[in-house]
C-alpha cells in the first residue's frame, strides 16, 4: 500500500515519496534526473531534500498523510544508470566565471547541511538505507554513505572524480568514509580518480551488501525484516558508531571554505577538464570531441 508524503506542486519535482508497508512502515524516497536527463544535485534538488528533512523534523506536519514518521527510510534513484552524478558542475562553472563566492559557498553549505541532517538527525527513531543500482559519483557517493546500510546491485560503481578538475568532496565525505575505513584509505579513495565496483567496496567495508541486478528492492525488504527483529538494540549501536566517528560539523564547514577557495583558483586546464565533464554528464561526447581533445585524466574516466 502506497501513500504520498508530500503534496505535488505545479512545477515538476525530482524527489517523490511513498510509504510502503513492508515488515515495518517504510518511507521510500525516489530521486529523478532533471529535465535534461542529468542526475546531479542542482540547487533546486538540494532545496527539495531540505523540504523533506524539514517535514521529518516535525511529525505534526505529516501526521495527516502518514501519521508519525516511519521507522525506516530508503533512498533510490529512478535513473537506470545513475544513483547520482554528484554536484552541479554547470552551476559551479557559472559561479567561478562570475567570481560569485557567496553563491557557491551557500550551495556547498546547503549540501553539507542536508548530508549532515540525513546522516545524524533521525538516528534515534529511523534507520536509513541507500539502494544503489547504478553509478554513485561525488556528492552522490556521499549521499549513499550517509545511510546506515548500503545495498548495491552488482552493476553499481562508485567514485570521487572531483580531483580531476582540482577539487575534492566537500559534503562530509571524510567523516562518512572514516566510519567504515581508515583515514589513509579514505584519503586514497578521494584523490585517486578511480571508479570502484560494488564488489570492491564490499571487500573494503564501504558497502554492506551486493546483490544481483534487479534484486535490490527484495534485498531492502529482507534487511528491514531482519533488522526489525532487534531494532532498538541495533539502532542504539548505530548511534554509538555515529558518535564515535561520522561528520564533525565544524570540520565540515572548514572543508567547505577550503573547497570554495580552491574552486575560485582553478587553473585553465582544470576549468577545461570541468567543461569536458559537463558535456559528458549531458551525454554530449561527440560535442566534446568536436570542441577539443579531452584532457588525459578526463579521457581515462570517460
Amino acid at each position: 500500500m502506497h501513500h504520498t508524503l508530500t503534496a505535488h506542486r505545479a512545477a515538476p519535482r525530482r524527489v517523490s515519496t511513498q510509504i510502503r508497508q513492508l515488515a515495518e512502515r517504510t518511507l521510500w524516497v525516489n530521486v529523478s534526473p532533471d529535465a535534461s536527463g542529468v542526475h546531479n544535485f542542482t540547487p533546486a534538488l538540494v532545496d527539495e531534500f531540505h523540504e523533506l528533512i524539514d517535514e521529518l523534523r516535525i511529525p505534526a506536519a505529516v501526521a495527516g498523510a502518514i501519521g508519525h514518521p516511519p521507522p525506516y527510510a530508503v533512498i533510490q534513484s529512478s535513473h537506470p544508470d545513475y544513483f547520482s552524478q554528484g554536484g552541479d558542475l554547470r552551476f559551479f562553472l557559472q559561479c567561478i566565471r562570475r567570481g560569485d563566492v557567496q553563491r557557491l559557498r551557500e550551495y556547498s553549505m546547503r549540501c553539507l547541511d542536508a548530508i549532515v541532517a540525513w546522516s545524524t538527525e533521525f538516528k534515534g527513531r529511523m534507520a536509513t538505507i541507500s539502494l544503489v543500482q547504478g553509478r554513485a559519483l561525488g556528492g552522490g557517493f556521499e549521499l549513499a554513505l550517509a545511510a546506515d546500510h548500503i545495498i548495491a546491485e552488482e552493476q553499481s560503481s562508485f567514485g570521487f572524480p572531483e580531483i580531476m578538475f582540482g577539487l575534492f568532496p566537500c559534503s562530509g565525505a571524510m567523516g562518512l568514509l572514516c566510519e567504515r575505513i581508515a583515514p589513509k584509505a579514505a584519503e586514497k579513495l578521494m584523490t585517486n580518480k578511480k571508479i570502484y565496483s560494488a564488489a570492491q567496496l564490499l571487500e573494503m567495508g564501504l558497502v554492506d551488501e551486493v546483490v544481483p541486478k534487479g534484486s535490490g528492492e527484495l534485498a531492502v525488504e529482507r534487511y528491514i525484516r531482519e533488522h526489525a527483529s532487534r531494532r532498538k538494540a541495533r539502532m542504539m549501536v548505530r548511534q554509538a558508531v555515529r558518535r564515535s566517528a561520522g561528520i564533525d560539523y565544524a570540520e565540515g564547514r572548514r572543508v567547505v571554505e577550503d573547497w570554495v577557495e580552491a574552486a575560485m583558483q582553478l587553473t585553465t586546464e582544470e576549468v577545461r577538464a570541468m567543461e569536458m565533464l559537463i558535456l559528458m554528464q549531458a551525454g554530449e561526447q561527440q560535442g566534446a570531441a568536436a570542441v577539443a581533445e579531452p584532457p588525459a585524466a578526463v579521457a581515462r574516466v570517460a
